[in-house]
């Protein structure tokens, strides 16, 4: 492992520690957030919740309000999910578990397990995957 691999391993976990200490957001020990990745920090970040070994990609939004409609609610996304470049999560959305949400998606409503999710608004395109670190696999 190069010197510069080092720095960025340790560098990736700098971000989620920092979102978790003076933020207080849920968000497991092993979480991959790319630092051009947008949670809610402002309105309601105690409002954001993500699980175990789950990768968030850069340009994605991850929002728990609605300034539009005074809301301010939870979301969720589950342990082994990635959540593509430049995708948005809605506030309130609750994500399964090994979930994939497809580059520039918008989710707007809640994602069951073990699927594939992607467009404007996203919608289920496969089911039946397991995703386990980082390989994909569908039952037969």
């Amino acid at each position: 492992m190069t010197f510069l691999e080092k720095i960025w391993r340790k560098a990736s976990f700098a971000y989620p520690y920092i979102l978790r200490r003076f933020y207080h957001m849920d968000l497991a020990d092993n979480v991959r957030l790319s630092y051009k990745a947008h949670l809610d920090r402002v309105i309601n970040p105690r409002g954001v919740h993500i699980g175990a070994d789950t990768w968030v990609l850069a340009g994605a939004y991850v929002l728990a309000h609605d300034h539009c409609r005074q809301l301010r609610t939870d979301t969720y996304i589950g342990h082994d999910c990635v959540i593509g470049i430049n995708s948005i999560i809605m506030p309130g959305v609750h994500i399964g578990n090994e979930v994939i949400v497809g580059g520039g998606s918008v989710v707007t409503k809640d994602v069951p397990d073990n699927c594939i999710v992607a467009g404007n608004p996203a919608r289920i395109i496969r089911t039946d995957i397991h995703v386990r670190k980082g390989k994909i696999q569908q039952e037969s």
